[in-house]
């Protein structure tokens, strides 16, 4: 799922870069690709651990 997920993302600034270097811009296209790009990345990082974890965990004893 999470490969799944890179690949999206990848997939997502993708477009929004080549929609970015096209002719004709369409604002739309790139600003949905951004959204999913962004929501992956939070999807990814929410199961990243904060560095301050142990310290709020030692601050409760």
């Amino acid at each position: 799922m999470k490969a799944f997920k890179i690949l999206i993302m990848i997939l997502a600034i993708s477009v929004a870069l080549y929609e970015q270097v096209s002719e004709e811009k369409n604002i739309y296209i790139m600003v949905i690709a951004i959204v999913v790009f962004m929501y992956g990345m939070m999807q990814l990082s929410a199961k990243t651990p904060s560095k301050n974890q142990d310290k709020e965990e030692q601050d409760v004893d």
